[in-house]
Order: structure tokens, then C-alpha cells, then sequence
């Protein structure tokens, strides 16, 4: 049976599975977790990322402001599901405390790598690109050197370094909506310079879901049978894009290579908060949490770029389905 590799988190935010439900995952009774004006500096917060942090909660989430940029907001938590939002945005500085602002940001994800919570978001380079920086307390955040150049989205970082370097998942984009994309791996010895990049993965298959493009969600989880990686598909209908999950199995100590793909989503645009917002007919996971000792992970996702939402899973279960219902390509 496949277990987590990890810490053991008690306090994660959980829900047992209703009653006669037959899916690999399931929503949050109470979603959406943050609804429409959450802030006074941000008509909508969703495709956020939250993490473990002294015994609780904090994060980095995408606000759209009323002006409409997209912008980041530190936020913390007790319990992992009632946030309180910093009212102003993240001020960025390089190392030596400079300002070094965003023109706009959005859909971060935060990983701890030793001391540090390093967060990776879209970033403006002249064009989407992929900004880096890290924080130790969120309130302080420091500016790195992009990764990588335009255009570049969903730049998603590995817990920890593989073979002595550190590992960035991303998807090459354009400037627009990106009616195309795959998912690529890139390594580092330093964080700072970035190459050896390999494809990982490629949209298509039988699934439809993910006929279009293909995007790394949250941070990797490290299990015993390999990377579990949870990724959103776009599929393109006559009503417009649509956005569902699913998850990938990469080998440990090479995650380029794919041992296992769910060939179904696993989570699809199904209810009012998912099917109707400010862009309709989104799920897009960015965070996960989990808990070693039982194997529970509770995913964050944003939910028609308006809300932000809870769904749970248990890793087992997923890996099991994975196998069992498998289409690599």
C-alpha cells in the first residue's frame, strides 16, 4: 500500500468521505473556503498556495484587485480553512532590502526547503514568466532571479533537491491564454542558474479533459512509490475552456520519467462555485497538504477564478486508482 514519505500533520484541515461517495476525490462540504470580497483590496482570492507554518497555517494567495491586476497577499490560518488575509499586497525586496515590486502576480505555490518557504508564481518579464523568491516569517519576502525565461507558466519547485540539484516543473506558454502546452522539468545546483531541461509530459491521450494543455498543480508529494503530482487539463469546448484535475506518478530519482497518469480527471467543474464566477468552469489546484502518519491530503484549488475551495483524498487510494486506470502517452 503506497504511504506518504513525510511529516505528520494532525491539525490538516479533513473531512471524511460522505456516505456512498464513489470518487478518488471529494469536496469540502463548507466550500468555498474564501468567497466573493474577502478584502477590501481584492474583489476575488483563489489559486492560492498554503503550508504548515508554527503549528498552524500561512500562505500566498492570488488576489485580483479592482482594478483588476492580479496581485499576491500573505494570509495565515489556525485551522487551514478560515484565512486571514494580510489587507495589502506582498511588498517584494531583493536581499539587501531594496524594493524590487511585481508589475502583477498571480498563482503562486510555496514549498519549505530547509529554512526557507521559497514561493514561485507568474511573474511579468515583458510577457508571463516565472518569478522567484522566498520568505522565512511571511512578512518579509525577498526577490530572486527568474528561472527561466518567457514565456513560462506554473513553475512549481520540488520539496527537496534529487540527485544533488533542484527541480523546477514548468509549461512554456505564450502571452495570451495558450492554447497549447506541456510540462517540463529543469534542474539548478543553486536555485539561481537553471538548465538540463527534459519534457515530462504532453497534453492529448484518450482523455479529453486534457486535450488542450496541461499544467504542474501543486507541490510533488513524495510517496513510496514515486513523485505524486496532481496537475489541472484544459479541454476547449464550444462554450469555452475548461479546466479539470488529475494526477501523475514520476519516478523518485528520475522525474522526468512517467510510471503512472490517470487517464479520467479526478476533479471536474460539477458544482455552482466550480461552474459559475468570474471565469466559469474552473478547478485549479495550487497547494496540497498532507499527513504522513494517515496518508489524508486535502488539496487547494481555485474555483472559477473567483473562490477558493477544499477537496480531500487519501493517498493510497489515489495511487491505486492511478494504476488501475492508467493511460501514459
Amino acid at each position: 500500500m503506497a504511504k506518504i514519505i513525510g511529516n505528520n500533520l494532525p491539525n490538516i484541515p479533513w473531512e471524511e468521505k460522505p456516505a456512498g461517495c464513489k470518487d478518488i476525490l471529494w469536496r469540502y462540504s463548507k466550500n468555498p473556503i474564501i468567497n466573493w470580497n474577502p478584502i477590501p483590496t481584492a474583489a476575488r482570492v483563489y489559486n492560492s498556495a498554503v503550508v504548515p507554518f508554527n503549528g498552524a497555517f500561512a500562505g500566498v494567495f492570488r488576489g485580483d484587485q479592482r482594478n483588476g491586476r492580479a496581485t499576491l497577499f500573505a494570509g495565515f490560518s489556525k485551522d487551514g480553512i478560515n484565512i486571514e488575509l494580510n489587507p495589502e499586497p506582498i511588498q517584494w525586496v531583493n536581499e539587501d532590502g531594496t524594493p524590487n515590486p511585481t508589475s502583477y502576480a498571480y498563482d503562486p505555490r510555496v514549498v519549505k526547503i530547509d529554512d526557507k518557504y521559497f514561493v514561485t508564481w507568474c511573474d511579468d518579464m515583458k510577457g508571463p514568466s516565472i518569478g522567484l523568491g522566498y520568505t522565512k516569517d511571511f512578512k518579509t519576502f525577498y526577490r530572486m532571479p527568474n528561472p527561466l525565461m518567457p514565456y513560462n507558466r506554473n513553475g512549481v519547485l520540488f520539496p527537496r533537491k534529487i540527485n544533488g540539484k533542484y527541480m523546477l516543473l514548468s509549461r512554456p506558454s505564450d502571452t495570451g491564454h495558450t492554447p497549447f502546452g506541456n510540462i517540463y522539468i529543469s534542474e539548478s545546483p543553486d536555485m539561481e542558474h537553471w538548465g538540463h531541461h527534459k519534457l515530462v509530459m504532453t497534453n492529448g491521450g484518450q482523455g479529453w479533459w486534457q486535450g488542450m494543455k496541461v499544467g504542474a498543480g501543486p507541490v510533488p508529494i513524495e510517496t513510496t512509490e514515486g513523485w505524486l503530482l496532481f496537475y489541472h487539463g484544459v479541454s476547449s469546448t464550444c462554450n469555452g475552456y475548461v479546466y479539470s484535475y488529475g494526477a501523475v506518478l514520476l519516478d523518485i530519482n528520475e522525474p522526468s520519467k512517467v510510471l503512472y497518469r490517470t487517464r479520467d480527471y479526478l476533479l471536474t467543474p460539477e458544482v455552482d462555485y466550480e461552474t459559475r464566477g468570474f471565469v466559469p468552469n474552473v478547478v485549479f489546484p495550487c497547494a496540497n497538504l498532507y499527513d504522513a502518519a494517515t496518508g489524508r491530503i486535502c488539496i487547494y484549488y481555485g474555483a472559477a477564478d473567483t473562490f477558493t475551495a477544499l477537496s480531500f483524498c487519501q493517498v493510497d487510494e489515489v495511487i491505486a486508482f492511478m494504476k488501475a486506470n492508467s493511460e501514459v502517452f
